[in-house]
């Protein structure tokens, strides 16, 4: 933990890893706080706006019948259990049922169609998979490909004539004697968003609710306090909506406010912060930039936000300034993977947020800027970003892909894949993937400083910047904008835009091509697909993506 301070040297100085040989994650979360006083869990709205309360009682009684239900069906230490769920009570048992039954958990995302599903089901080869009615015909068409998967256990009424996993519960004992994990045996598979290739699983430990602690207290101004609720539209899916919110919420014994969402309602977030008392929040970028879009959301709505963290792509100053003024507060931005999760982080009591940065180390962690060789870089250098090992919220490696597990190291770094720099503070910016940096003529430029100061246009509510091919340059800098509500867009309007980054980079970052969009690409994390778009340009101008 780290405990709160003024001074970013002093707290780094004095931070040290306490790593028990044993944990389990399960236990963990639920049981420790499950003291028979009704201690709130998780307040979870549903699609028709109905509330439901579970203590911490209920939370470890439930994922005791449920990891009782596992072990009845033959799951073992280190089997594969799939969740196939939104946020719901459901999902947060689920997890915490299979870590302590010693399984390993797979979380998927509800709006993967059935290629994606069957590729993760069968390469994590799952024994079992938790889901809902909802989700339960795209598991029927591909469950004759699945030849590992024996058990589909269903959590609503209409099951399908699979398994129903509420009257299995209904008959297991509400005490399970959680199997005894070392911190080191492996607890989850995480698959990646598949940015920059095929998803791979990326199989994280025990230990990494512990490794991710330090980095959800910085941006979260040293949580948790008194009073604090947390809340993240990110999808529990995902490491960020799993391990930057859920998990450790429930460790430290914080509620945490569910609420299934079919698409991003940003006046919904308002709402759900203000009806819910949440105070503190994990909000993807997108979901913010969406937010901004909000007329007078602070005289509509009686919020009251103690901390709010952002990361997955640079937010910029724009949008760093709204955020200021509408919530009262400083988001601190933070970076990380989901191989080497919250690494990097700004902390608005510790030291200045400057626009750009993720900020700097975690304490706990050691981050360079690298050659690709794994060398560190002098400050002012552009390079990868890396993460030093042994570190706890380190990935065990990729499931089943021992090649690409060596690729991702140079010596003991953990190399992201991502470019930045390194100031002499300290302050670590991001410069894109390796991929997105755009080659024209002798330059390499890369797209979020571009980004950023396109933001800046009041019209504009979202921009992605990639290389467009171009026979004399190799590339030209191509911005993708969408804009917000307002007349249509026109060459006055790209006048506009390309004019404003002249006047704040310079002139040979300056986009030769705006083209207006109704939407961007993107992840199921809310990452820009730039790869996407930049396939698209190959295409479009006669060549092979």
């Amino acid at each position: 933990m780290l405990l709160p301070d003024t001074d970013y040297t002093r707290l780094c100085s004095r931070f040290r890893w306490t790593i028990p040989e044993r944990l389990n994650m399960g236990t963990a979360v639920s049981d420790v706080h499950a003291d028979g006083t009704g201690r709130l869990a998780l307040i979870y709205e549903d699609p028709a706006g109905r509330v439901e309360r579970y203590t911490f009682d209920d939370l470890s009684r439930l994922s005791s019948r449920v990891a009782n239900v596992l072990a009845a069906l033959g799951v073992r230490k280190g089997d594969r259990v799939a969740i196939l769920l939104p946020q719901r009570p459901e999902t947060a048992i689920a997890h915490i049922a299979t870590y302590k039954a010693g399984a390993v958990a797979v979380p998927l995302f509800t709006q993967f169609g059935p290629d994606a599903l069957e590729y993760r089901l069968g390469h994590a080869q799952a024994k079992v998979l938790v889901t809902d009615a909802e989700d339960l015909p795209k598991v029927e068409e591909i469950r004759g490909r699945l030849p590992d998967l024996e058990h589909v256990l269903v959590v609503d009424d209409e099951t399908g004539g699979h398994a129903s996993l509420p009257a299995l519960v209904a008959r297991a004992a509400d005490r399970f004697a959680a199997v005894d994990t070392l911190a080191e045996d492996p607890a989850l598979i995480v698959y990646t968003s598949g940015t920059t290739g095929p998803p791979k699983g990326a199989l994280h430990a025990h230990r990494t609710l512990l490794g991710h602690i330090p980095g959800v207290q910085m941006p979260q101004a040293f949580f948790p306090q008194p009073g604090d609720r947390f809340w993240t539209p990110a999808d529990w899916a995902w490491i960020g909506g799993l391990l930057d919110a859920l998990l450790p919420s429930l460790y430290f014994g914080v509620p945490v406010v569910a609420h299934r969402a079919r698409k991003f309602d940003p006046e919904r977030a308002f709402h759900l912060m203000a009806v819910h008392g949440i105070r503190n929040a994990f909000m993807p970028p997108t979901a913010l930039k969406l937010m901004r879009q909000v007329e007078r959301p602070s005289a509509r709505y009686g919020y009251a936000m103690r901390s709010i963290g952002s990361g997955g792509e640079s937010l910029g100053e724009e949008v760093l300034e709204w955020a200021r003024g509408t919530f009262g507060i400083d988001v601190n931005e933070f970076y990380g993977q989901t191989e080497a999760n919250l690494v990097v982080s700004n902390c608005s009591g510790l030291f200045p947020v400057r626009p750009g940065s993720m900020g700097r180390p975690v304490p706990g962690h050691t981050v360079e800027v690298v050659s690709p060789e794994g060398t560190p870089l002098a400050p002012g250098e552009t390079g990868v970003i890396a993460v030093r090992r042994p570190d706890p919220v380190m990935f065990l490696g990729y499931w089943r892909d021992p090649e690409a597990t060596a690729r991702k190291f140079a010596g003991d770094f953990c190399l992201t894949g991502d470019r930045g720099s390194r100031d002499a503070d300290g302050y670590l910016t991001y410069r894109g993937r390796e991929d997105d940096v755009i080659k024209s003529g002798a330059y390499r430029i890369g797209p979020a400083e571009i980004e950023d100061g396109i933001m800046r246009h009041p019209a504009v509510a979202m921009v992605a910047v990639v290389g467009s091919p171009d026979p004399v340059r190799g590339e030209v800098v191509k911005a993708f904008v969408v804009r917000r509500p307002g007349p249509p867009p026109d060459d006055q309007l790209a006048a506009e835009i390309t004019a404003l980054v002249r006047e704040r980079l310079a002139p040979y970052q300056c986009p030769r091509e705006v083209e207006f969009v109704e939407s961007l690409p993107m992840t199921a994390t809310g990452k820009i697909r730039r790869r996407e778009l930049r396939e698209a340009e190959r295409r479009r101008k006669g060549l092979a993506p």
